[in-house]
C-alpha cells in the first residue's frame, strides 16, 4: 500500500478521493506521473462529477512565473460552487490569487511533483456543508514537468446533531 493512500486512509478521505488516488496510481504505472491522454473518462465515470481539471501555465502574465486555467469542473462542484469557473483562470480571481491557500497548494503540487490532500472551511451557497476536502494531483505531457493539475473534491456535511459537549 502506497504512503499517500495510507495518509488518505487516516485522514478519513471518501470513497470518492480514493477513487480517483487509485486511478491516478494505476494510470501512472512506473512513471512519476501519468499524462492527460492517459485519462479515459468513461473510467472515470464513478467520481468524474468530482473532478477538475486545470491547466498549468507559465509565464502567461508578466510577474507571474505560474498560473492556473479550470479546464473542466464537474457537475457536482459547479452545483455547490458559488460560481462556475470552467474556463476561468486563476490570476483573474482576486480570492484565488498566489497569497490564497489554493494557489499555494496547486503550486506545491507543481514543485514537488507529488499528490497533495487538502481539507479546507466550505465557503459556499450550501450552509449544509462544513467543509471540503480535495486531493490535487499533477499530470505530465513530457514525463517531467507538470501540465496540468486533476483534483477530486468532495464535500464534508454538518452534522445534523453533533454530539453534545464540542
Amino acid at each position: 500500500m502506497s504512503t499517500m493512500r495510507d495518509l488518505l486512509l487516516r485522514r478519513q478521505a471518501t470513497s470518492v478521493l480514493l477513487q480517483g488516488y487509485d486511478y491516478w496510481e494505476t494510470k501512472r504505472g512506473p512513471r512519476a506521473m501519468p499524462a492527460r491522454a492517459d485519462l479515459d473518462p468513461i473510467e472515470m465515470k464513478a467520481f468524474l462529477p468530482h473532478v477538475v481539471l486545470m491547466d498549468v501555465l507559465r509565464d502567461r502574465k508578466p510577474g507571474w512565473p505560474l498560473d492556473f486555467h479550470y479546464r473542466l469542473m464537474g457537475s457536482t462542484l459547479d452545483q455547490h460552487m458559488s460560481r462556475r469557473f470552467t474556463g476561468l483562470y486563476m490570476s483573474d480571481l482576486p480570492q484565488q490569487q498566489p497569497d490564497s491557500q489554493m494557489w499555494q497548494n496547486f503550486e506545491t503540487v507543481v514543485r514537488d511533483r507529488q499528490p497533495q490532500f487538502h481539507r479546507v472551511p466550505y465557503i459556499g451557497p450550501h450552509k449544509d456543508f462544513l467543509s471540503v476536502i480535495d486531493l490535487v494531483m499533477p499530470l505530465s505531457n513530457d514525463g517531467h514537468s507538470v501540465s496540468m493539475l486533476i483534483s477530486i473534491v468532495d464535500f464534508i456535511p454538518r452534522e445534523i446533531n453533533p454530539p453534545r459537549g464540542l
